[in-house]
């Protein structure tokens, strides 16, 4: 049995209850990493395991694959991806552009999803029948947009500065040839993306939590998304998601030179 939206949206209250009363609270950050910064909250923490406690009720069989306490049955035939705050800089910085990540995949391939925005009160759920977006807007059927060419795409990336070498050098490329660019939104940036707000995100350096709520999102709203060889985006890696085939075909064929 398939869970359905009302449990994604029980998930998402409970992470919710976790993280929304820690945003611009002046709560401790640790550093995962040794050299560089990698930071983690309490309430990343605190969020995914109230997910999983839901999900290990409801649905004892399924794996999880989660990024701050481990992954459990990796190998079944369904697997639950859960990010608890995706964007934790942005997170520690008071800026609403982090957001809950849950989804859930079928032998390896994503099938439903969610972006949660405690702070908006936005959610962006998919399943097999479209995306949906309920939020202060009401709520309505999300659909991607086609802008007609890359000239006339807006374009987002978490940051310029993560690129290095030849993806710095492709990414450039497309970046000099769109209308409009703009950084700093993390998974926010998809939902703009499903809800034809935006035309292109281009990212490198993503982990399969980091994609895995955000690919039903997209896809059933008529986007596409993979990585920048063209294949599935479930192991995450340089991700490229887009509104149209027209876009999508054009920054590509940069991507791939």
């Amino acid at each position: 049995m398939l869970p359905d939206r009302t449990f994604f949206n029980r998930l998402a209250e409970a992470a919710k209850a976790e993280t929304l009363p820690r945003f611009r609270s002046g709560l401790d950050v640790t550093n995962k990493l040794s050299s560089g910064f990698d930071p983690v909250t309490e309430g990343d923490k605190a969020a995914e395991a109230a997910i999983r406690k839901l999900i290990e009720e409801r649905f004892p069989d399924h794996g999880i694959l989660g990024e701050e306490h481990g992954n459990v049955g990796l190998d079944r035939d369904y697997v639950w991806v859960i990010d608890p705050i995706d964007g934790t800089r942005a997170f520690i910085s008071g800026v609403p552009v982090w957001g809950t990540l849950i989804g859930l995949q079928k032998n390896g391939r994503a099938i439903m999803g969610m972006i949660e925005q405690p702070f908006t009160g936005e959610r962006y759920f998919a399943d097999q029948n479209g995306s949906i977006y309920s939020g202060p807007e009401g709520e309505r059927r999300l659909k991607t947009r086609d802008c007609g060419m890359l000239s006339k795409a807006i374009l987002f990336t978490t940051s310029p500065h993560l690129f290095t070498g030849f993806e710095m050098e492709r990414y450039r490329e497309i970046e000099s040839q769109v209308r409009l660019f703009r950084y700093g939104t993390d998974c926010y940036a998809y939902a703009l993306l499903a809800a034809g707000h935006v035309d292109l995100v281009i990212e490198n350096g993503l982990k399969p939590y980091d994609v895995g709520g955000i690919i039903p999102v997209i896809e059933n709203a008529g986007g596409i998304i993979t990585t920048w060889e063209g294949g599935r985006p479930e192991n995450g890696g340089s991700i490229i998601a887009a509104g149209s085939r027209a876009v999508y075909d054009q920054a590509l064929a940069i991507l791939q030179r």
